[in-house]
């Protein structure tokens, strides 16, 4: 198999990893840890009042994990390629 035919295999395994879960899993509820410490804050004070308020609520919880599962490995993306380049500058440098 030529590289070009496996990189469109794996492009169309992500983008099914990603979208199965989204198509077929329901009315589940993960609960965070800004969950938690909200009603932890609101158990001894409850005059509590948020400081801001959500600009966008996903409207389920598997929607908020992807969400910031996809921001991490952006992040992780954008973090390796930093390293990568300088890596390959400094490379490029010795020889």
């Amino acid at each position: 198999m030529d590289k070009k035919k496996n990189n469109k295999y794996l492009w169309i395994l992500v983008i099914l990893i990603i979208v199965v879960p989204l198509l077929f899993i329901h009315n589940t509820d993960f609960g965070g840890s800004d969950d938690q410490a909200v009603s932890l804050i609101e158990t001894f004070n409850p005059n509590y009042k948020p400081w801001v308020e959500n600009i966008f609520t996903p409207p389920g919880g598997e929607i908020e994990s992807f969400l910031f599962a996809l921001q991490a490995a952006i992040g992780a993306g954008i973090i390796g390629y930093v390293f990568g380049f300088f890596r390959g500058k400094r490379n490029v440098k010795k020889s």
